[in-house]
């Protein structure tokens, strides 16, 4: 069985992105087991299929730190039809990248969300048309109003592309709210941080959606203010929004995550 996990699963990056191009596979494993349940053990809730434990790619009991997830992340084995298809295992492949990848080593991850607060999507707004301007301030205004009242934050808005160097107390502010240390639960919430910080461009984002301040749909709507009005304006790209729902499953898993753990 862990072959068979391996080939499927193995070397999952923590990028969700890249994930789903590498998860793109011309064949498929046949379904070889009947159900997959989950059992209270001492590193969480491991998954188990037909009763034998799940490894992940390096070898790591598949578990999850609360019920809610591992059976959830269940659900997503049992979904499956004749062939076990990654691409729609989005739980799954979280799972993995965060106990193989997040939880041996979370300080690194920790920098790359850092890392996007000095050019949070959020604050640098269109010159114009005034009325992107007005829907950028609809979706972004008050999550940069919740950040300076939950976390003390208060950063400086740019128009355009131009660097703007963000105040350093509040970049501080912002990175006091990363999970840090080595307990599970935080690892699983760094490691879906991470995954909405890489598909929003925005931290500010990721952490308002940890702190329940927004929901999944509204994180991912003010994350494409500017490709909606794009859209609206030179028409929809069918192939375009067909790639935005597989990076919206991933969200949602991420949301998941933080929606178990909050």
């Amino acid at each position: 069985m862990r072959d068979i996990f391996e080939h499927i699963f193995e070397n999952q990056p923590i990028d969700p992105t890249e994930a789903a191009r590498r998860n793109m596979r011309p064949s498929l494993r046949k379904r070889f087991y009947e159900a997959a349940t989950v059992s209270e053990g001492e590193g969480g809730f491991d998954i188990r299929l037909d009763g034998r434990p799940v490894l992940t790619p390096a070898r790591r009991p598949l578990a999850a730190p609360v019920r809610p997830l591992a059976e959830a992340i269940a659900a997503e084995w049992n979904v499956q039809q004749n062939v076990i298809d990654p691409s729609a295992m989005p739980l799954t492949r979280l799972a993995n990248s965060i106990i193989d990848g997040v939880a041996p080593s979370p300080a690194p991850v920790a920098e790359e969300i850092e890392k996007y607060l000095g050019t949070d999507l959020l604050l640098y707004r269109a010159a114009e048309p005034a009325a992107l301007r007005a829907r950028q301030g609809e979706h972004w205004d008050p999550v940069l109003a919740w950040a300076a009242e939950a976390l003390g934050a208060r950063f400086v808005l740019a128009e355009g592309v131009i660097h703007v160097a963000q105040p350093g107390q509040a970049v501080a502010a912002v990175c006091a709210a990363i999970p840090a240390g080595a307990d599970v639960r935080q690892a699983w919430r760094l490691g879906a941080l991470h995954v909405v910080t890489s598909l929003t461009g925005s931290g500010l984002l990721a952490l308002a959606l940890a702190a329940g301040r927004l929901s999944a749909e509204e994180a991912w709507a003010a994350a494409h203010v500017d490709e909606d009005w794009n859209m609206d304006y030179w028409g929809r790209d069918e192939l375009a929004l067909q790639r935005r729902g597989d990076r919206f499953a991933e969200l949602q898993a991420a949301a998941l995550v933080l929606d178990a753990l909050r």
